[in-house]
């Protein structure tokens, strides 16, 4: 039984099923050995100079493969960015309120996006904005540090925070 890829060139570094180096020796000379032992031979490392290729089990290399695939998954910190979004002219127990939603997503380990969308005229206040981001941030510096500072991206005033980095 051979792998289903193709193994091109003429020789083949080989790796019995016990791990140790065979040698290089001509690909038919590697397959009749492989089918000898009642397994495959799969080409690992096609891009060497001569390809690799190991006599092994494939399903039990597959299985293998999709196990390591799996735990190296589940030991992965996926981090989100969470969205907040406020008006320049919010009131002190809605920012509190806000603030509150940030340190949760921060102690969990996410990004906070904190918005501030201008509707109508109050885009000409844009400073009114910067003061509500500065204080915002200024009040969550105890666990988050600021990685953009307040800019504005068409009628939207946005700065991006992240978990403080703890060593």
């Amino acid at each position: 039984m051979i792998s289903n890829q193709n193994i091109r060139a003429n020789e083949v570094r080989v790796i019995d099923d016990q791990g140790e180096q065979i040698g290089v020796m001509p690909r038919n000379e590697a397959i009749d050995l492989a089918l000898d032992r009642g397994l495959d031979l799969i080409l690992v490392s096609p891009n060497a100079k001569p390809p690799v290729a190991r006599i092994l089990d494939e399903g039990k290399y597959r299985y293998d493969l999709q196990k390591k695939e799996k735990e190296q998954r589940k030991n992965q910190k996926t981090q989100e960015t969470k969205e907040i979004r406020m008006s320049p002219t919010i009131d002190d127990h809605d920012l509190n309120t806000k603030l509150r939603h940030a340190r949760s997503f921060i102690e969990d380990g996410n990004k906070v996006k904190v918005a501030i969308r201008f509707r109508g005229r109050a885009i000409t206040h844009k400073g009114l904005g910067r003061e509500v981001l500065d204080e915002f941030a200024s009040q969550i510096t105890d666990i988050a540090d600021v990685t953009t500072r307040p800019l504005m991206e068409g009628r939207n005033m946005m700065m991006m925070l992240e978990p403080k980095n703890e060593n």
